[in-house]
């Protein structure tokens, strides 16, 4: 699992550290082995290539619509917003299960819990790590750009996923001849 490197960009009005320690306080009770642990989950799941980024209110300590504080309604009643970014990530989606085919998908949830088999062991256990529901969404890297750098929605990258050895791309040896 390849560490995000720290821009030092704000977004949102938060830096990556506050995002960071906010998740940190909010989501795994300030316990750094907590987000560790549930890293290495997603990261046993997911496809090589794969960015992992939190969303949401996790970051702010509050939900966009309501202003409400994070866990408002009482420990475990706000969601984590987990977003696998890149081609790979897609593919877990069933066509039915995009707001833009292909590009942007609906989040697997409890509203929409058939749109991602394969994914819906992982959200049960990190449901399970967190003790709070855990929404999973897959979008290409350009919807996080967008509403990150653009439109100033704050997203804390957890991880990358490297690529990893192909089979079938280009030869790491070249002919000689």
């Amino acid at each position: 699992m390849a560490e995000p490197e720290s821009t030092g960009a704000v977004q949102g009005g938060l830096s990556d550290e506050e995002k960071r320690q906010n998740v940190l306080r909010l989501a795994f009770g300030g316990d750094p082995t907590k987000l560790d642990e549930f890293c290495r989950a997603v990261e046993e799941e997911v496809p090589p290539g794969t960015t992992v980024v939190l969303r949401g209110s996790a970051l702010t300590g509050w939900r966009w619509d309501h202003k409400q504080p994070f866990d408002g309604g009482g420990p475990g009643t706000s969601d984590l917003d987990l977003t696998l970014v890149g081609d790979g990530p897609l593919a877990f989606f069933k066509p039915t299960g995009f707001f833009v085919p292909g590009v942007h998908s609906r989040p697997l949830s409890d509203d929409d819990p058939d749109i991602a088999p394969d994914l819906v062991p992982l959200r049960q256990r990190l449901m399970a790590m967190v003790n709070r529901p855990v929404n999973i969404q897959a979008s290409r890297e350009i919807v996080i750009q967008v509403r990150g750098d653009l439109i100033g929605q704050p997203y804390l990258e957890l991880f990358r996923k490297p690529e990893g050895l192909s089979l079938n791309g280009p030869s790491a040896v070249q002919d000689q001849t």
